[in-house]
């Protein structure tokens, strides 16, 4: 089965484990998480009216705003300006994509129109342009509707980096690190050496059950040492609470044992159903994301 084919079945199944529920974007609020430096984090009954629990946060400087991801369609965009202009009236000078996935970037074209740089890895750019509009041209494939996605363009980066990039706002420094192949290849984490503070994109899941459909897990579980090792404090996840380094020990024991079960699992069988069964027994249990135990195991352990 074709992972495009996956992933839509993927985000189809959030949409009727959550039931619709009603944990809507409109019902967040950027949190501050120290000074000049605000989040959306910790989603409840995540959704697809709250991005499926994607944070999203914004960096202020003393000649304006970074962004950190840009969440899900022109409607959370919209909400997302609006909470950040109660804040700050201060330039939006440019938006980083921590990774390529459509709850991360599609509301990039609504940051892009004011005027904002969009930023990302290299590899990030590649895997948009190959993915994106396909993605929003069979949209209803991942449980989303025209009117969920009303107002919705593609904007890519227009900015792109290979291993490092440094942003400066004036007063306020901003390193963009290209992570090991993790969640993805194209991973970026944003961090604040001033403030030791780090957005960890998908890097991390917090009380999340994380997607690893992509991921490389041997290099991933290095990463979480790399970020360990870092000069953090506060750590801002791609889904989840604000975490600290406990919470990178957290994951990388989850994926390190999730690898290792379905993949002794798979060699016996291919029953999917027996096989996400038993891993979701033998798995720490976290609130959020369960739906994602199946599809992880079809796109990364058995046979297409």
């Amino acid at each position: 089965m074709k992972k495009s084919v996956i992933l839509k079945k993927l985000f189809v199944a959030v949409v009727l484990f959550s039931g619709f529920c009603s944990s809507a974007f409109g019902a967040q609020k950027l949190t501050e998480i120290t000074e000049n430096v605000y989040a959306y984090v910790d989603t409840k009954n995540s959704s697809k009216d709250s991005s499926f629990g994607a944070n999203a946060g914004i960096i202020i400087g003393k000649d304006g705003i970074v962004v950190v991801d840009a969440l899900i369609s022109s409607k959370a965009a919209k909400r997302f300006l609006r909470d950040i202009r109660a804040i700050s009236r201060r330039p939006i000078k440019y938006v980083i994509n921590t990774h390529s996935h459509l709850d991360h970037t599609f509301g990039n074209y609504e940051f892009a129109k004011r005027g904002a740089v969009i930023i990302a890895q290299e590899n990030a750019k590649k895997s948009m342009e190959k993915n994106s509009e396909e993605t929003l041209n069979t949209i209803g494939g991942y449980g989303l509707t025209p009117y969920d996605m009303k107002g919705t363009k593609i904007a890519y980066p227009v900015l792109t980096y290979g291993d490092k990039m440094e942003i400066d706002l004036g007063d306020q420094k901003v390193e963009l690190i290209h992570a090991r192949y993790s969640h993805t290849d194209g991973d970026t984490i944003v961090y604040l050496p001033g403030k030791k503070l780090l957005f960890a994109g998908d890097i991390l899941f917090t009380n999340y059950h994380p997607y690893l459909g992509e991921g490389n897990i041997e290099e991933w579980a290095k990463e979480l040492d790399d970020i360990k090792a870092m000069d953090v404090e506060k750590i801002i996840p791609g889904h989840g609470p604000l975490s600290t380094k406990k919470d990178l020990d957290d994951m990388k024991a989850y994926i390190l044992k999730f690898d290792q079960k379905a993949k002794e699992l798979a060699a016996s069988t291919g029953d999917i159903k027996e096989i996400t069964a038993a891993v979701q027994k033998d798995m720490p249990q976290r609130p959020e994301g369960a739906w994602l135990i199946e599809p992880n195991i079809q796109m990364k352990y058995l046979k297409k």
